[in-house]
């Protein structure tokens, strides 16, 4: 069942208590979004519940509210957990404890936290005083577990939270072993941005007749988000996003890498070339520097953060003006995921994607996935032609615009403006190569200087004072 939106629903309509709609109230929220309003009702009616919906949907509320709801009309304090939340990283398992103690503040429940990279004891201490809610990320709680420290035999509600990237992280085998331990009448909530094989095949052995719900992957970020491919090499990368950092209206960034390794590295040549305000987040860090760069970019006193996919997953930030993917995602739904932390609440975003002339593909899985072609650029603002395919673009190319003119929106039959000065002024050759020629184009010539080349939109001379080094 893929989610109508329903704007004149409210939370009351779908049977909160008093304290729980208080305490929305007090958060500023009147209506449901559409995968809230089509997930609560049935969780509340204890159905088993696969729930498809990408970050930034009010996904986690989905599952929360209505936990709450039911925790609260059962045992006021519990010696066991009686509910768990499974999360595959510390920060999506603090998101859902935020969830739980912003809307559970009029509730006596307790929930303890359990991820990996700080300290046990408090932790244990806080199980031995007795839980209504674990949350956990899954190598941490099986720690315990073995331990002896945790018990799972009175779990009545199961959670299982970015099933894809639990995937994609290996977390499968742990999650089977997990339930194993639970009690075989339990409710199960499955939630995932995608639906692989091995998910549906998880879900169908681990859920009973569960009700499934799906809101539309593409339709949020691709109606709100100026997308931009820009055409580089891989040795010019680094200099191209410096570029561009200093020549957008940049409030603040994600920018996306797809290994671990070169998030450091990338991150100090940012701020050897004067970008001030930049920070690294990876899964290496240890805890306490996560959260330190977390709330620091949350603050606003951080406004570039290089991130690897899994530490950007499920990261709550308002107003991010501009995403960059360094290296283009090897998944789709990966570049679904990354652009959707800028062009919230209505507003329009910037998402820059760097393309080497091996990404020819994954671009391609990209605009299929989303729908439209994305308009390819040098770092310039001009349009890249495919200069040796007779006058025809690629399939990155066509409809190309000129980045002063990119609107959200853009319909991929739209025919493209030709320049006043077409830029092929060498003579094609007769025989024109197959259209998919993305990887053979020549690599660009330094472009002349700002003064030779006149205003463009985006590309402009002013430094945004936050970039300039003290």
């Amino acid at each position: 069942m893929t989610v109508p939106t329903d704007e004149k629903l409210t939370f009351r309509d779908l049977g909160f208590s008093e304290p729980v709609l208080k305490a929305i109230d007090d958060v500023g929220y009147q209506h449901p979004t559409p995968i809230q309003a089509a997930a609560i009702p049935p969780i509340l009616m204890t159905r088993d519940l696969v729930g498809i919906a990408q970050t930034g949907t009010g996904k986690t509320a989905s599952f929360t509210l209505p936990m709450i709801e039911m925790l609260a009309g059962g045992r006021v304090r519990a010696r066991m957990p009686r509910s768990l939340v499974l999360a595959p990283t510390r920060e999506l398992a603090m998101q859902v404890a935020e969830n739980f103690e912003e809307y559970g503040k009029y509730h006596r429940l307790n929930y303890a936290v359990l991820v990996g990279g700080i300290s046990m004891e408090p932790q244990i201490q806080k199980l031995e005083k007795g839980v209504d809610v674990l949350i956990a990320t899954p190598g941490r709680l099986l720690d315990l577990f073995g331990r002896g420290n945790v018990l799972l035999a009175d779990i009545k509600i199961l959670v299982i939270d970015e099933a894809d990237r639990m995937l994609d992280m290996g977390f499968i085998p742990d999650i089977e072993k997990i339930i194993s331990y639970l009690p075989p009448m339990r409710q199960t909530l499955l939630f995932s941005a995608t639906m692989p094989d091995a998910i549906r095949k998880l879900s169908k052995q681990f859920l009973s007749n569960p009700k499934e719900v799906s809101v539309a992957l593409s339709a949020a970020p691709t109606e709100t988000v100026n997308h931009v491919l820009v055409e580089t090499s891989e040795r010019d990368k680094k200099k191209n996003l410096i570029k561009i950092l200093v020549d957008e209206n940049v409030s603040n960034a994600f920018v996306f890498c797809n290994r671990k390794r070169d998030i450091d590295g990338l991150k100090r040549s940012l701020e050897q070339k004067g970008i001030k305000g930049t920070a690294a987040l990876h899964g290496d860090m240890d805890q306490h520097s996560r959260s330190k760069v977390l709330e620091a970019f949350k603050s606003g006193e951080i406004k570039i953060l290089v991130c690897s996919d899994v530490a950007g997953r499920g990261l709550d930030v308002a107003d991010v003006s501009h995403v960059f993917n360094y290296n283009v995602p090897h998944h789709a739904e990966d570049y679904v995921h990354r652009i959707g932390r800028t062009g919230r609440a209505g507003k329009t975003g910037r998402a820059f994607t760097f393309v080497t002339k091996d990404d020819t593909k994954y671009v391609q899985n990209i605009e299929k996935l989303i729908k439209m072609k994305i308009p390819l650029h040098t770092v310039d603002g001009k349009s890249a032609d495919s200069k040796n395919s007779g006058g025809k673009t690629d399939s990155t190319a066509d409809n190309v615009r000129n980045i002063k003119d990119a609107k959200p929106k853009d319909s991929p039959k739209s025919a493209p403006k030709p320049e006043p000065k077409p830029a092929a002024k060498k003579t094609a050759p007769k025989k024109s190569p197959a259209p998919k020629k993305a990887e053979n184009r020549p690599e660009k010539k330094p472009a002349p200087g700002p003064a030779q080349k006149g205003n463009v939109k985006g590309f402009g001379d002013e430094v945004p004072d936050f970039f300039r080094s003290k």
